[in-house]
């Protein structure tokens, strides 16, 4: 064997010596050809050859160009210091993305309310990444002063300028840089106009003693899916940088709850990084369609999918807080609702469109116009309602103290009502102040029963000291795999079932007859509330059976 491999290995090195003594004569061959041929050189007649010349430059993609020498003077650099806080407590929150660190740290979930994100604790930095360039050596408060990068826009000569609100939130010192400015300027020192978190918008204004040059805001709700848009921003601190792509997806809501109730984004693949933050989104007409604001990333840089606050919102939010109080305020009418109730929870209730009101707060407009939970708005003012992203798009704009009619389904009968619009922050100021939280129920519990194996429920009867007024059955547990656990049930262990398929329930012999009779193929509606807050609103699940 082993002389076989040695006359294997001698035989395949003589082929390699044999290939290459092949290649070296055929080198020597082409370098004795090559030296004939040009030989003839001089024997060769190019009196009738014509000498190239170069063309005049011409204008070709002229609507990028055009763009961007129209657009560009006016968006600007901006620059923020932090100075160092003796003895300050490290602010956890999101994770602001640091450019220059490969693996930025994850978020650790211990934020303030007011700037959390969600994250998916798997190695993503959130669920989206809020961004502005940052210092390398960008920490926490180790004593050094800090520095950030972000962008922004001029859209009044007089020096006023749209940017994110994270960019210069808690900043002591802002500096803008004009295009014009030479490279290595700080910048003219800004001031912040107004703010407002729940778009994530700010207006700061720079002094100036000639006119600035502005940019020209568009029309956001025209925009489609698929046109072409271009990001003009500051990315990774490289200045005057343009990028280009289409529009990906409209209404895109990339940050659930509260936090991201006014956050409706046009999505892009326009390339947008670090830096671009606060920077416009262009369309083909040269007008500024959106505020680029986030990305969702897994490597801190761009990956095809950026997010821009639509033109439409921005203008309101800057001409509120452009205004005497220089702050935005919002309508509200007192409801809770579920953003994406199942599809079988509006076949079992009724309707195709509109918002199944879950809460409603005491003492509030919509609980004195006389709306209950389990209502469904299908109207505003005639106008129909779609789903709960409309309804508060509808209502937010409205001024506090105005009116609006309310059409409504109770128990299949279509209603209406006058409803007095209140400011949504004065208002959850008052629902705060008086949120006195119910006494838990007593731990006594009746003997489970385990509901049929068709929804897979355990459910008791409420025990002894439950809240006065509360009826239906405790969840006690939930079959792993089963149409409960599929529809989510088992978020909601503790909580109590109130009805189902419209059906009110009160104690366990009640919900078993009306499991009973259900089929494969029915739709399922559960009304669910939490036993110690019942008056603060019901969950909506639903599905089909298998």
């Amino acid at each position: 064997m082993k002389s076989f491999l040695g006359r294997f290995r001698n035989n395949r090195l003589a082929s390699t010596f044999t290939i290459l003594a092949m290649l070296s004569a055929g080198i020597l061959v082409g370098s004795m050809i090559t030296h004939q041929v040009r030989g003839q050189e001089s024997q060769v007649n190019s009196s009738d050859a014509k000498p190239l010349t170069v063309p005049a430059p011409r204008e070709l993609s002229t609507d990028f160009s055009r763009i961007a020498k129209e657009v560009g003077p006016a968006v600007v650099n901006i620059n923020t210091e932090i100075l160092p806080k003796q003895q300050q407590n490290r602010r956890r929150g999101p994770h602001y993305l640091q450019p220059y660190q490969q693996q930025p740290e994850p978020p650790d979930g211990n934020g303030d309310d007011d700037d959390q994100g969600p994250g998916d604790g798997q190695g993503l930095q959130d669920f989206f990444n809020r961004f502005f360039g940052q210092n390398p050596d960008m920490g926490g408060d180790d004593g050094q002063e800090r520095e950030s990068l972000g962008s922004g826009f001029i859209v009044d000569p007089r020096g006023y300028i749209i940017t994110n609100n994270h960019v210069v939130d808690r900043a002591d010192r802002i500096f803008v840089r004009l295009a014009s400015d030479p490279d290595g300027n700080q910048g003219r020192p800004a001031k912040v106009v107004g703010v407002d978190k729940a778009t994530d918008i700010a207006v700061l204004k720079i002094q100036t003693e000639a006119p600035l040059p502005i940019v020209k805001m568009g029309n956001s709700d025209g925009v489609e899916v698929g046109d072409w848009v271009m990001a003009i921003g500051e990315p990774f601190g490289l200045a005057k940088t343009v990028t280009a792509g289409i529009i990906s997806s409209k209404n895109r809501t990339v940050e659930p709850g509260t936090p991201g109730e006014f956050q409706h984004f046009l999505q892009t693949d326009a390339a947008i990084n670090p830096g671009n933050s606060g920077g416009p989104l262009v369309d083909m007409a040269g007008e500024v369609i959106g505020v680029n604001t986030a990305i969702y990333t897994q490597s801190a840089g761009n990956e095809g999918i950026g997010f821009a606050m639509p033109s439409d919102s921005v203008v309101d939010v800057y001409n509120q807080l452009i205004g005497p109080e220089h702050k935005v305020i919002r309508g509200s009418i007192g409801i809770t609702f579920q953003a994406n109730p199942a599809s079988a929870v509006a076949r079992v209730y009724g309707f195709k469109s509109g918002v199944i009101i879950s809460g409603i707060s005491a003492g509030q407009p919509a609980a004195k116009a006389g709306l209950k939970p389990g209502d469904i708005i299908t109207t505003i003012d005639g106008r129909p309602v779609k789903d709960g992203d409309d309804l508060v798009a509808i209502v937010s704009i409205r001024k506090p103290g105005s009116t609006i009619d309310i059409g409504y389904l109770r128990n299949g009968q279509s209603l209406h009502t006058t409803v007095t619009i209140a400011d949504r922050d004065k208002m959850m100021a008052e629902i705060n102040a008086a949120d006195n939280e119910e006494g838990e129920g007593s731990e006594n519990r009746t003997p489970g029963t385990i509901s049929p194996a068709k929804l897979g429920i355990t459910v008791e009867d409420l025990p002894q000291g439950a809240p006065a007024g509360l009826q239906g059955v405790l969840i006690e547990s939930i079959k792993p795999g089963s149409f409960a656990d599929e529809v989510g049930v088992g978020n909601f262990q503790g909580f109590v079932i109130v009805s189902v398929n419209r059906h009110p329930v009160h104690n366990v012999q009640e919900f078993q007859t009306i499991v009973s009779g259900l089929h494969s193929g029915d739709d399922v509606a559960l009304e669910i509330v939490n036993p110690q807050r019942p008056s603060e609103g019901k969950e909506f699940l639903g599905g089909t059976l298998p």
